[in-house]
């Protein structure tokens, strides 16, 4: 599966050229007659959607619904328990609970994300008890230094910060 990181950090390029957290996956359906074909790719769209639910993972589960109603797969959901995840940074605690819930194959990550992941921050695989292979590190160096770059730069949709006043606290 490290093969598709390539196109999971074409996508997190995409999406730094959109102004947006470079974050890429592609989800990979491997049919019992194929060797894995990528059904679903793409990167954050939580800014220009104005809409935090926007993850690229939620993206793609949503482009994989779709091709399973296109291909007539029934029930739709049961499509997910043959897709592996490959997504450029390890998923958050939201997006690691959905992809869990769906059931699927595998996850596999570049860089880990030490603020909301997942695996990291919280074992949401442990807390729903699933034994879904997480795997990261792959690539992930590429995937990191993609964020850091991101992070040098301003983000033009981050919420302006609020002054905050005396509010009874420490003086300064």
């Amino acid at each position: 599966m490290e093969r598709f990181m390539e196109d999971a950090l074409q996508q997190a390029r995409a999406a730094n050229d959109l102004k947006e957290v470079p974050v890429g996956c592609v989800f990979v359906y491997d049919r019992k007659d194929s060797s894995g074909e990528i059904i679903a790719r793409g990167c954050n769209l939580v800014n220009e959607s104005k809409n935090a639910t926007r993850h690229v993972e939620f993206i793609c589960i949503d482009q994989t619904l779709e091709y399973a109603r296109q291909y007539g797969i029934e029930p739709p959901e049961s499509i997910f328990s043959a897709v592996t995840v490959v997504v450029t940074v390890e998923p958050c605690i939201m997006c690691a609970a959905a992809l869990i819930n769906l059931g699927v194959r595998e996850i596999i990550y570049g860089c880990r994300n030490d603020r909301f992941g997942g695996s990291t921050v919280v074992d949401v695989g442990a807390l729903l008890n699933s034994s879904i292979p997480i795997r990261g590190n792959v690539r992930g160096e590429e995937a990191m230094e993609l964020l850091k770059e991101f992070y040098k730069g301003e983000n033009p949709s981050a919420p302006v910060p609020k002054a905050r006043g005396n509010q009874g606290g420490c003086k300064t």
